[in-house]
């Protein structure tokens, strides 16, 4: 069930230059949230950003009624969320979208893949399934360290990898050439630039291992009405804020083979 809501602002974590963390409190009973839905923000006070934001929701505690959100700043309405201060207030609209298969089997192994933003909501994914029981390998690449944030709040859900293209961190090289991408799995999920989520859609199905993309298409609405998101799959075309913005590859030949 959708919310629209006004969320406080609890915490506010600088993550490097580029990123940063809000988590937001929410006043009564917080809507149930899985892992890789997002929410649509309001953003106040500039006039050239009418539209709302999609963001990944990164982590959330029903108990304590709280999510959070991890933020690259990129324009200007992001710029303008970065200006945020605990105590302020955050319009939302959530929770949206269709998340990740989270119904694994107990000593499943499975990959997680993430680059840049799309980090975001695999840290939920982790820790969903590795309270089922899956063992959790996450790697997680960018051009630089510096835009690799958050990385220690995986390691007590899943063992953890690191790929920069300049090699100040971790493996030299694309995620998919790090050690750990050649492991067998039972299931692989990636969310990121679309090169990278294409390059691992390709190698999954090579391998027949079952796996899922959060496509990153540009949203307006979050609910299947602008259909401004729209993207081709082989079952024809489907919003990505509705119908995503998880996909089954087995869906997505027409995406990731052109």
């Amino acid at each position: 069930m959708k919310e629209i809501h006004n969320f406080t602002i609890l915490q506010r974590r600088q993550l490097g230059s580029q990123y940063f963390a809000l988590t937001l409190q929410h006043a009564g009973n917080m809507q149930p949230v899985l892992p890789g839905q997002f929410v649509e923000v309001q953003v106040d006070g500039v006039r050239e950003v009418m539209l709302r934001r999609p963001i990944s929701i990164h982590d959330a505690d029903p108990e304590r009624g709280t999510l959070t959100l991890l933020v690259q700043t990129v324009g200007r309405g992001t710029r303008r969320l970065a200006e945020l201060r605990e105590g302020d207030r955050l319009n939302l609209v959530y929770p949206l979208g269709h998340g990740f298969t989270t119904d694994i089997a107990p000593g499943s192994r499975v990959l997680m893949v993430g680059g840049g933003a799309g980090i975001a909501p695999l840290l939920m994914l982790s820790k969903v399934l590795k309270a089922k029981g899956v063992a959790c390998t996450v790697l997680l690449g960018g051009r630089t360290a510096e835009l690799i944030p958050v990385r220690d709040e995986f390691e007590p859900y899943a063992t953890v990898g690191i790929a920069t293209d300049d090699g100040s961190l971790g493996h030299h090289g694309l995620v998919t050439t790090h050690p750990a991408f050649a492991e067998p799995y039972d299931m692989i999920y990636t969310c990121g630039p679309t090169p990278m989520m294409k390059a691992v859609a390709r190698a999954a199905a090579e391998r027949g291992v079952c796996c899922e993309v959060s496509l990153e298409n540009m949203m307006a609405c979050g609910v299947g009405a602008c259909l401004c998101c729209v993207t081709d799959t082989d079952q024809g075309h489907r919003c990505v804020c509705k119908e995503g913005p998880v996909f089954d590859i087995s869906t997505m030949k027409k995406w990731y083979q052109c």
